[in-house]
């Protein structure tokens, strides 16, 4: 049996008193373009971060094509190793305001990789060229659409090559013109064999792009399967619960029953 890009075993994280994940499952293979959804403040963006390091978790485990994190804060060897598997796009794409596009992408590759910069930079317009944004090379972050922004962050979450990647609400400011070029972009990628897991309150873009959706309620996934069966005919309370909200409101019924 093939194993899985991720694999996520009982999860679990608190702040404070209040649990977050509690014990979430789930688990990835290559090529694969998932989608987590569920409402605000559920924990999907913490998940993401657990996955990449950024965040400790208190329970279970998590494997990245080989590289196991435990509950604890990911460090040394293991972060290192984690970080050349697993690229995150934040959702505001974060990229550095006084570095060109271009710079951004070569950053990580010349400086953590030690990439020849020629090298790095021929990577970087291989990248801009996939994802339709080359001629935006020396444009500054402020010169972009939202749309190409996003495009670029996704270019330097790519430059280090690594086999899966994370995104957090990435439609989230984008008009349906880019949030389809974006879609059309991720599909491209997941074609070449990437890996892909998308945080998103966005349904139309899940059942327009992704393989596979994730429902997260009460800490931990209730409901998974394709997105045409599970947002168009959901089995638990909570997905029709999301679906009617669109994904606006704070989880209101952690630890109590879900309204039918």
């Amino acid at each position: 049996m093939t194993q899985p890009t991720l694999l996520i075993r009982g999860l679990g994280l608190s702040r404070g008193t209040m649990p977050v994940l509690r014990g979430v499952d789930l688990a990835v293979s290559g090529g694969e373009f998932v989608a987590l959804m569920g409402l605000s403040g559920g924990g999907k963006t913490t998940i993401l971060r657990a996955i990449v390091g950024l965040e400790a978790f208190d329970a279970g485990a998590v494997d990245v094509g080989g590289v196991s994190l435990a509950p604890g804060a990911a460090a040394g060897a293991a972060l290192r190793a984690l970080r050349s598997r697993v690229g995150m796009v934040f959702q505001y794409h974060g990229l550095f305001e006084h570095l060109t596009a271009l710079e951004n992408v070569t950053l990580a590759p010349v400086h953590v990789a030690k990439m020849r910069r020629e090298a790095a930079e021929e990577r970087a317009y291989e990248l801009f060229d996939t994802l339709g944004v080359k001629h935006l090379a020396k444009a500054l972050p402020r010169e972009l659409s939202g749309g190409e922004a996003q495009r670029v962050a996704i270019a330097r979450a790519l430059a280090m090559d690594p086999p899966l990647l994370l995104m957090d609400e990435p439609t989230a400011s984008l008009d349906p013109a880019r949030r389809n070029e974006l879609g059309r972009s991720l599909t491209q990628l997941v074609k070449g064999g990437r890996t892909l897991i998308v945080a998103t309150h966005d349904d139309d873009f899940v059942l327009d792009f992704a393989t596979r959706v994730a429902i997260l309620a009460d800490g931990v996934v209730v409901e998974e399967g394709s997105p045409e069966t599970v947002l168009k005919n959901p089995s638990h309370p909570a997905t029709r619960w999301l679906l009617q909200s669109k994904g606006g409101q704070v989880l209101p019924f952690l630890g109590h029953s879900w309204p039918t």
